[in-house]
């Protein structure tokens, strides 16, 4: 006989999370009969100011199968969090795959650009991607060059060599299921790369936690900008330089200043 199951849970507390995050909000978009149009995340809303889709996307199934696909592969990656040792651990879990949830999600949307901008492919501009897979392939890549001699198992069916297993499952994915999305899949592995590379590093509990409350308040403004929720306590008005938008909370008159915005005719690059 196997472990207790509780044990498992236990020793991948932050995978365990996640997957109880993913499937709550499942049935969430149940419940309430939301689909691709109310979450997703695609190229023509970005550019409409939807942000908050990166996040939303990310964290959102439509497809039962896809929801069990994705967490299955999840739990057999929290392996991570038992790797301590290595450098890795629930924190280095926790805190990359923030990282990998955001450059993931705003590396397809730059993608997606180029090839409707310079490759004039416009099919990708109304494409609606959601799913955790890219972070999936995210750490899938990570765990391929840092623990090389490892098996993946999916479904208890499927054994992969993990040092192969994500363009494998690149490939396999691509060809089983058609409409998955094949750039969001290679996003994932690229930012992967960067991570296990050391191309990108220095992320810590202090990072973390402000990339956290930076993503909040991005979240909230582009939800506000963008009509998707009415915060009646937020109002967002000009300054005296127009690229500079203001931010200011009703009832106790503080205004936030923000970064510059591009303005009409320019482009996103």
């Amino acid at each position: 006989m196997g472990r207790p199951l509780f044990y498992e849970i236990l020793e991948k507390p932050a995978t365990s999370c996640i997957i109880a995050f993913c499937t709550a909000i499942w049935f969430y978009l149940q419940k309430k009969n939301l689909g691709y149009s109310q979450v997703g995340s695609s190229y023509e809303t970005a550019v409409e100011g939807h942000h908050w889709r990166i996040i939303t996307s990310a964290f959102s199934h439509i497809s039962i199968i896809h929801l069990v696909f994705n967490m299955s592969a999840l739990w057999s990656l929290g392996i991570v969090e038992q790797l301590d040792h290595m450098g890795l651990g629930s924190l280095y879990y926790l805190q990359y795959s923030l990282v990998l949830v955001v450059l993931s999600g705003v590396l397809v949307i730059a993608m997606y650009h180029v090839l409707i901008n310079r490759f004039k492919v416009e099919y990708f501009r109304r494409v609606t991607a959601v799913g955790y897979s890219c972070v999936v392939f995210g750490w899938m890549t990570i765990l391929s060059v840092k623990q090389p001699s490892t098996k993946l198992n999916l479904f208890g069916l499927l054994s992969l060599p993990i040092s192969f297993a994500p363009f494998e499952s690149l490939v396999f994915t691509s060809i089983i299921v058609p409409q998955a999305s094949f750039l969001g899949h290679l996003s994932g592995i690229i930012v992967g790369y960067g991570i296990a590379w050391g191309l990108i590093r220095g992320m810590n509990n202090f990072w973390a936690i402000s990339m956290l409350a930076w993503i909040g308040v991005v979240f909230v403004i582009s939800l506000k900008k963008s009509g998707a929720c009415d915060f009646e306590f937020l109002e967002i008005e000009s300054v005296t330089d127009s690229s500079l938008p203001s931010v200011r909370f009703l009832g106790n008159g503080r205004v936030l200043q923000m970064g510059s915005v591009p303005v009409a005719g320019t482009e996103l690059v």
